[in-house]
């Protein structure tokens, strides 16, 4: 920790290892030794680097101070890390693939991670930060297996409303997409499914990594042959329903 923070505020503030060990009065092969974690600074010289940077020692020594420049939200549990900007300064959308949902869930608050997703843009959506998460399965029908959903970052638990649909990040779950019904009274959420085949779940809030409010969707096939397709599908599990139900009586 020690040794990338050093390396991180040296580089922010501008200066060159040389620079940096002439302010120290300290050769610079020793602070190359401390950026590189191969030697380790003593009390005093902690104390005068802590006064340099105007950093806490065990600030220093135990968080990453370069997720100060990443972190674009915060709301007690739930944080999101790393944004990337396009060369004309607009906010990327991450794309965070179905074969990517395991590496996700382990790194989405490490901003190397995020800074290698693959990104992409979208013009006009509202000042927000955004991730676009790619939805398997059929829960959501008529939403077809492999679309993108957009989604906007949520802050608040209080912001989730009833019957919109959320990307939910838990780590028991994984990425999942569902229409939601808030329970603040409980703290939790109910997860339902626009395919009845699948019945509601609760999500306490407490197992929440990260939600994100649906803002749009790209579909990678023929709307009407997904619609088609989907009443078909309809269609054969309602004759499934009425075989069962004409056995049974």
């Amino acid at each position: 920790m020690l040794s990338n923070n050093l390396q991180y505020l040296r580089k922010k503030t501008n200066h060159s290892q040389q620079e940096l060990a002439d302010l120290l009065e300290i050769p610079r092969t020793t602070w190359s030794g401390y950026e590189l974690g191969k030697v380790e600074p003593n009390i005093t010289m902690l104390q005068k680097i802590s006064a340099f940077f105007k950093q806490p020692v065990d600030r220093l020594l135990s968080q990453r101070i370069d997720f100060d420049d990443l972190e674009v939200a915060k709301s007690g549990n739930l944080r999101v890390l790393a944004i990337t900007m396009d060369q004309d300064q607009r906010q990327n959308i991450e794309l965070v693939s179905a074969k990517a949902e395991a590496g996700y869930l382990d790194s989405f608050q490490d901003p190397e991670y995020v800074r290698d997703l693959p990104k992409m843009y979208l013009p006009n959506l509202p000042t927000g930060t955004y991730r676009a998460f790619e939805i398997r399965g059929d829960s959501m029908l008529p939403m077809p297996s492999g679309s993108l959903v957009v989604s906007k970052y949520v802050e608040s638990m209080k912001e989730v409303k009833d019957d919109k649909t959320y990307v939910i990040i838990t780590h028991q779950d994984g990425i999942v997409y569902k229409r939601i019904k808030n329970h603040a009274d409980r703290h939790c959420l109910t997860a339902i499914s626009d395919n009845e085949n699948y019945p509601p779940y609760t999500i306490d809030y407490s197992s929440i990594q990260e939600i994100w409010r649906y803002q749009a969707h790209i579909v990678f096939s023929d709307a009407k042959q997904q619609q088609m397709d989907w009443l078909q599908e309809s269609v054969k599990d309602m004759q499934k329903k009425i075989t069962e139900l004409q056995q049974k009586l």
